[in-house]
This record gives C-alpha cells, sequence and structure tokens, in this order.
C-alpha cells in the first residue's frame, strides 16, 4: 500500500501526525503539493538518517556506496500551481488497495473510482460505495452558494477534528497492516 497526501491545504498539525506514523511505520508515502512543504523534506531527511544507522548497527561492514542508497519512502512531489495539478498527479499515481488523503470531494470521487481507499481531514473514510452521497450534497450546497445562498461550511478544525483524523489514519493503517497479515 502506497499513502498519497494532496498537501496544498492539508494542516501542518495533520501533516505532523502523518509523517510521525510514516517514520514509525516506514510508510511509502507521497506528498504531492504546488510548493515544497519545509516539514515533509525534514522528516524525509530524518527517516533515511534512522534507516542508514539502523542498517550500519545491523551490518557495520556494509559499503558506503550501499549505504548511500538506503532512503527514506517519504517523498515530496511538487507540481504547478493550476487548479487540479496535484489532483491529476495524485489520481495518475494511485492504485487500487492505495490509501489517499484529502479533503477534495471531487478528487475524492475520483480516486475512489479506482479502488482507493480515502480518508478526508476529519477522519471521515471513503470509497466508491458512499462518494457519491457526500458528492451530491456537495454539488447542491455549491450550486445554493451560487444563486447565493448561504449555506452552512464545516466547521473550523480544532484539538476534536485533529483527533478524529488521527484515530481514523491510526484505525485505517491498522486494519490495512492487519488485512496484509491475512493474505
Amino acid at each position: 500500500m502506497k499513502v498519497f497526501v494532496d498537501a496544498d491545504s492539508f494542516l501542518k498539525q495533520m501533516r505532523d501526525i502523518v509523517l510521525r506514523a510514516a517514520i514509525k511505520r516506514n510508510l511509502d508515502i507521497t506528498f504531492v503539493a504546488d510548493r515544497s512543504l519545509k516539514d515533509v523534506l525534514i522528516a524525509s531527511e530524518s527517516h533515511t538518517s534512522i534507516l542508514r544507522k539502523e542498517t550500519l548497527s545491523n551490518n557495520p561492514k556494509i559499503e558506503k556506496e550501499e549505504l548511500k542508497k538506503i532512503t527514506s519512502s517519504i517523498k515530496m512531489i511538487i507540481v504547478e500551481s493550476d487548479s487540479d495539478s496535484a489532483d491529476n498527479m495524485i489520481v495518475d499515481l494511485a492504485n487500487e488497495g492505495d490509501l489517499a488523503i484529502t479533503h477534495d470531494i471531487p478528487l475524492i470521487d475520483r480516486l475512489a473510482e479506482k479502488g482507493v481507499l480515502v480518508l478526508d481531514d476529519r477522519g471521515n473514510v471513503f470509497t466508491d460505495k458512499n462518494i457519491k452521497e457526500r458528492l451530491s450534497i456537495r454539488n447542491a450546497m455549491t450550486e445554493l452558494r451560487s444563486y447565493g445562498i448561504n449555506v452552512e461550511k464545516n466547521k473550523k478544525m480544532g484539538s476534536k477534528e485533529v483527533r478524529l483524523f488521527a484515530d481514523a489514519f491510526s484505525k485505517t493503517l491498522d486494519k490495512y497492516k492487519e488485512e496484509l497479515r491475512q493474505n
């Protein structure tokens, strides 16, 4: 399983949760944004250092060239600033069985159609079975706003929402790990 993060508007405190899990669980994770994210680059360097130290302690006679080949599975892809560049990149890279993190409902729909499991920043898990209803609600709200009717938007992110996301992310990773053991 690979993990893809729509990082353009993903809050730093959420990235911290995902980055800690990526290092702890050695996840193959790719952040996609229209700019470089310093915390992602730092985490990748730190993870590379950890992996090399572990390898060196297990195999003190490893060649320096071989040791340099060991790198983190945390990656950062920078795309053009077009409105759908990050979305298109994630859709191109993700495959059935992968996990994506985004709150972009149309992107969730595109990914779910490919068999990608999607987690939003509020801890909701989406698949091809449950995204259509959410997409239709989103489209209805967009239409109402176009007519000048103010409709309720999502509440601001607080500690409760961050906790819900962290719990859902952890449970999703644990479930996937269990499924791998059974296969």
